[in-house]
């Protein structure tokens, strides 16, 4: 199972949900490749955001070492799952879509945990305060993406 989770400068939210998949992957034993990018190509080639680190280091997860990248049309071709952190993000990766076989593989990100929450995840790139809440947020919805993968029989 190829994962990637897409945000939109790549600096704040995909790169928690890459950390903490990353570890659950590590967890479970599972053979999956975990990636992130983001929509926009501002902040390609830096690492995350220093209050996304810092929470993510907090809960035992390194994220130090991720780069940022922008979503390409490649990326169709390269993951299985593509979840999109907000509404926005969605259509924009939509909109790069060619086939219904692209299409078929996004997902909005907490609705994929949670078939009844059609929302995004707040961007916490304004608010030092959502940090916190983000991480757990995505933490969550991490977790219920990975059993509903694993019942789904994506374990390899």
């Amino acid at each position: 199972m190829n994962i990637l989770f897409v945000c939109l400068g790549n600096i704040c939210r995909s790169p928690i949900a890459d950390g903490v998949m990353r570890q659950l992957v590590t967890e479970y034993a599972l053979d999956w490749e975990i990636d992130s990018a983001g929509t926009g190509g501002w902040h390609a080639g830096e690492p995350p955001d220093r209050r996304a680190i810092h929470i993510a280091k907090r809960y035992g997860v390194d994220i130090s070492h991720l780069r940022a990248r922008q979503f390409a049309y490649d990326d169709f071709k390269r993951f299985d799952k593509i979840y999109a952190l907000d509404l926005k993000n969605l259509q924009d990766i939509l909109k790069l879509a060619r086939t219904d076989e692209d299409r078929a593989k996004v997902e909005l990100f907490l609705e994929a945990a949670y078939p009844d929450r059609r929302e995004g995840v707040k961007d916490p790139w304004y608010d030092d305060g959502l940090f916190e809440p983000v991480y757990q947020e995505i933490h969550a919805a991490c977790d219920h993406i990975r059993q509903r993968l694993t019942i789904l029989g994506g374990s390899r």
